[in-house]
């Protein structure tokens, strides 16, 4: 069976409009993405259960982010995730009714960057945060989700090391452009250490940055340094099945365009 492709939206206030996109550019998946903060204030489940039925556009999963992330090299490791230990108590909190909030959606997977993961097993941070990921990644678990560490602010090696030490229910969304935008690794790589795990992937492109960027440079899928046709052939090899999520990080008309060359690009390769 071919992969689906689908895409990434970030949903407002106005639900409807979203998955309405989503039909326009001719795809049946997608995964939302929206903060905690805004989910829990301002959002109902039931209204985004009937956004997606009324479009018919089934939701892969949902992207857990919070309020205050600055997503690059640098302010990245003070402000992402709950690897840093002022948010970690408060966002943890939030996570747990976010998860409550997709499980009466219907939604099956969270994703989402804890942060940047320690390289070092010993370090404090690290051994402070692997009880309360574990608990959080239970707590999914009983909501009858699966929990998915995006990649790229943290080494693969890393992230499989993580994965062990939480145990059950851990699973991975790659993201091959981050590897690249954070100069973390190789996306070829990634799918050998980390391709039994992964559970969803993201289509985005990117360049390496240089050494006085705080972050590499987003382009459009095929415009960059990922394969897509050998990482999605390797990735098939490891038993993912997809979906595959066009993420492209701009706006506008622009941003339609690039999604739907996008989707041209991968078709022949799934």
């Amino acid at each position: 069976m071919k992969m689906e492709l689908g895409a990434m939206i970030h949903v407002t206030e106005n639900i409807k409009e979203s998955f309405e996109e989503v039909a326009k550019l001719g795809m049946r998946t997608c995964q939302v993405s929206c903060t905690a903060e805004l989910m829990i204030d301002r959002l109902k489940p039931k209204d985004i259960r009937r956004a997606s039925e009324e479009f018919g556009i089934e939701i892969s999963s949902f992207f857990l982010v919070f309020e205050g992330q600055i997503y690059n090299r640098i302010e990245g490791v003070s402000t992402v995730g709950f690897i840093p230990e002022e948010y970690r108590t408060r966002r943890f909190k939030l996570a747990e009714k976010f998860s409550d909030m997709i499980y009466e959606i219907g939604v099956k997977n969270i994703t989402s960057h804890v942060g940047a993961i320690p390289n070092d097993p010993k370090s404090p941070l690290y051994l402070g945060f692997v009880p309360v990921m574990k608990k959080f990644v239970e707590y999914c678990q009983r909501n009858g989700q699966i929990f998915c560490f995006e990649t790229g602010q943290e080494l693969p090696s890393t992230l499989k090391r993580l994965i062990a030490d939480i145990g059950n229910n851990a699973y991975v969304n790659l993201d091959p452009a981050n590897l690249i935008l954070y100069g973390m690794a190789h996306p070829l790589d990634a799918v050998e250490i980390l391709g039994e795990y992964v559970r969803g992937m993201h289509a985005k492109d990117a360049l390496w940055p240089n050494r006085d960027e705080s972050l590499g440079i987003e382009v459009p899928v095929g415009k960059g340094e990922v394969d897509f046709p050998l990482l999605i052939s390797r990735l098939k090899e490891k038993g993912f099945q997809g979906p595959i999520t066009i993420e492209r990080e701009i706006s506008g008309e622009q941003q339609k365009k690039d999604i739907l060359e996008a989707k041209k690009f991968l078709e022949p390769y799934l």
